[in-house]
């Protein structure tokens, strides 16, 4: 409420490097929906409402920015103002509120619905006249390859993480004292800022690609992806092993007794009966250090290793507030497409099990 009365909607900018003047056109509008909500909370509709609202805000904004560009020079950014995110924002957050008790069907329905028609709408050219559309017409080419290359970089990153992290976690479990040692040391690296792990990392990396010129032909260099990749597995290391511990932690001492009284092995009991029990505990430690991942290497743009963190560096090096989110938004998209997945994986697994 007090967003749609107080905060601009909109920006009617000159260009897209300097700010403009705020255009709010339908405060009473966005005011009386805000009331219709609030009353609707108090029963079922409330999902409803709040549905309505995530999904009709982002349309209301095109609709606007386009009778705001009528008659405006061609060089005219319409920027979304501080009301409409902050409004989106809590309307997004009441429908997570109001489907929580729900299926994770229905609840992934529900943002499907808004995927689909907000894809849907701008295929149609319902946002074309938002300056942060058009911030994405003119980097297409470039967006999508620093999309592609910032999913390569979480992916190889988490999967070296879990091929390292997991024996890492099954050595702590079972050895304790060292164990101790291996979490103290993941911890410690917990506590480097990111910015300056990339920094240091530049050095060793550069002398390994000068020492064995073999390792420079592979792309590994001061610079790139190969020292981006180290730093974030040793980030994502930490949660990895701990999610392990506690995942073996979590099976019962009378499980693991009664597999070795039937004659199992060491390792059949690990992977028989610890791993299946164990499960859902790392899987939802995966699901902590993928989205974690998907931010921090937003960071690795600064050594050269490409991922939608160059839109954000790049826009404040120009103060061009739309290549800075649109670099942001898609972060934001991957971080929750993966939790998203991540949950859908445990509640598959959890009920298999």
């Amino acid at each position: 409420m007090f967003a749609s009365l107080a905060m601009a909607f909109l920006h009617v900018a000159p260009n897209r490097l300097l700010s403009g003047h705020p255009a709010s056109p339908h405060i009473a509008l966005l005011a009386a929906a805000w009331i219709v909500t609030v009353a609707a909370g108090f029963w079922r509709g409330g999902a409803l409402f709040a549905l309505l609202l995530t999904l009709g805000l982002p349309f209301l904004a095109g609709h606007d920015a386009a009778r705001l560009l009528l008659h405006a020079p061609p060089t005219t950014r319409i920027q979304l103002g501080a009301g409409f995110w902050t409004m989106w924002l809590a309307a997004a957050l009441l429908l997570l509120d109001r489907l929580r008790h729900l299926r994770l069907a229905w609840r992934a329905a529900a943002w499907l619905l808004i995927a689909v028609a907000c894809v849907a709408g701008a295929m149609a050219g319902a946002f074309s006249d938002l300056g942060l559309v058009r911030e994405w017409q003119a980097q297409r080419g470039a967006f999508t390859d620093a999309l592609a290359t910032h999913v390569m970089l979480s992916l190889v990153t988490l999967g070296i993480a879990l091929a390292a992290g997991a024996p890492l976690g099954y050595l702590a479990w079972r050895k304790r004292r060292a164990g101790g040692a291996v979490l103290g040391v993941l911890a410690f690296l917990q506590t480097v800022p990111s910015l300056a792990l990339f920094a240091l990392l530049i050095g060793p990396f550069a002398w390994l690609a000068r020492a064995w010129p073999a390792l420079g032909a592979l792309g590994f260099g001061g610079t790139g992806a190969a020292p981006a990749v180290f730093a974030l597995v040793l980030y994502a290391l930490l949660p990895v092993v701990r999610y392990t511990v506690a995942g073996l932690d979590a099976v019962p001492a009378d499980a693991r007794e009664a597999a070795r009284g039937l004659g199992m092995t060491r390792g059949q009991v690990l992977l028989g009966i610890q791993l299946p029990l164990g499960w859902p505990v790392l899987l939802a430690g995966l699901r902590i250090v993928a989205v974690q991942t998907i931010g921090l290497a937003a960071v690795a743009a600064l050594i050269g290793a490409g991922g939608m963190g160059r839109f954000v560096f790049l826009g404040i090096g120009q103060g061009a507030t739309d290549m800075v989110l649109l670099g942001t938004l898609a972060i934001i998209v991957l971080a929750l497409a993966a939790d998203l997945l991540f949950q859908g994986l445990m509640a598959f697994t959890g009920r298999r099990a």
